[in-house]
């Protein structure tokens, strides 16, 4: 079965007053996201070894094999983009009691969590992602990948809360000024209701 571009939870504009206008994200969610998804069916569509995979096992299989690199960004990039969508809200930057907890617990504060996250996002080189991850003893840590990778392919841990610091994410509403679209991020868009569903 071929893989599909899912809808997003709010309409294009729900984010503006939010600091993400309409035509970012038409652009990011519709056009490239949708070129990512075809990229990733021409693929799969090539390798019968493919087809019955579910996307998280592409991104494993394919991680690590230069030969597969294409595969990887690709089903890394729909991946990514499924939970980004979804780490978006127009209600965004409540922080809900147990993630609290949890993020005093292993980073002192909620503001030590968000300079760390800020840190990562702002240092990850060129394209990539800023990623709030738990690991298998049930910690929480913060961590970076390039391009299309994500822990799903390093084996860091689970995916709690990512964020898109490649520039089309932020481009037109925050031009060359990252740490300012990684703050708004932080303050005014996350889903930490979605964040906190995520844990263990």
């Amino acid at each position: 079965m071929a893989f599909e571009l899912p809808n997003l939870n709010y309409g294009h504009s729900a984010l503006a007053a939010r600091g993400m206008c309409q035509e970012t994200l038409e652009l990011h969610h519709d056009k490239h996201h949708q070129a990512y998804v075809t990229a990733l069916n021409g693929f799969v569509e090539s390798d019968p070894h493919l087809r019955s995979l579910p996307l998280e096992e592409i991104i494993r299989i394919s991680a690590g094999n230069p030969d597969m690199a294409p595969v990887l960004n690709n089903a890394g990039q729909h991946w990514n983009h499924i939970h980004f969508w979804q780490a978006l809200s127009p209600t965004g930057g409540r922080m809900p009691g147990r993630l609290e907890e949890e993020l005093v617990a292993d980073f002192g504060s909620v503001g030590q969590f968000k300079e760390a996250f800020k840190a990562a996002a702002v240092g990850q080189f060129g394209s990539g992602w800023a990623w709030l991850i738990q690991r298998s003893d049930g910690t929480l840590a913060v961590t970076k990948t390039a391009n299309g990778t994500n822990p799903i392919a390093t084996g860091e841990g689970k995916v709690i809360l990512g964020l898109d610091v490649w520039e089309h994410s932020y481009y037109l509403d925050f031009r060359n000024r990252r740490p300012d679209y990684v703050t708004n991020f932080l303050d005014t868009l996350a889903n930490y209701e979605f964040a906190e569903a995520n844990l263990f």
